[in-house]
């Protein structure tokens, strides 16, 4: 082999390298208090918090959340007077009625991986929480 084939794959292999080490740093935190806002969910001083509004239903339907963190759900009505004014939340025994305008907090704990369901007061409206 030449030396000029051997420099150039000298090279080749060096920018690969470095390709996987910047795209492997930009992609995974290595500190989870530096994470950006994500969709609904952040975490902020240790603890994480998952952002959803009512009225009409739920929104998001669907949360992803890391486990490990003291949760709390933040929920935000503005005008609602349908049945998504009452969140309940089956596993850990929570049925709360919420204000027609407002943000409530309900505390979930530090969970571990796995879903967690809620729903509006009648059942029709469905949320869901999965926590990686």
């Amino acid at each position: 082999m030449s030396p000029k084939y051997i420099s150039l794959s000298i090279i080749l292999v060096g920018l690969v390298v470095s390709a996987v080490i910047f795209f492997t740093n930009a992609v995974v935190p290595k500190n989870t208090e530096a994470l950006p806002y994500l969709g609904n969910v952040y975490v902020k001083g240790g603890k994480q918090t998952i952002e959803i509004t009512a009225k009409g239903g739920f929104e998001p339907k669907t949360s992803v959340a890391q486990a490990g963190y003291p949760t709390t759900l933040e929920i935000t009505t503005k005008g609602t007077y349908d049945c998504s004014s009452i969140v309940s939340i089956p596993e850990l025994g929570v049925r709360q009625n919420l204000p027609a305008s407002g943000v409530t907090n309900i505390d979930l704990g530090t969970r571990q991986p796995g879903i967690l369901n809620g729903t509006c007061g009648m059942g029709m409206y469905p949320f869901t929480i999965e926590f990686k």
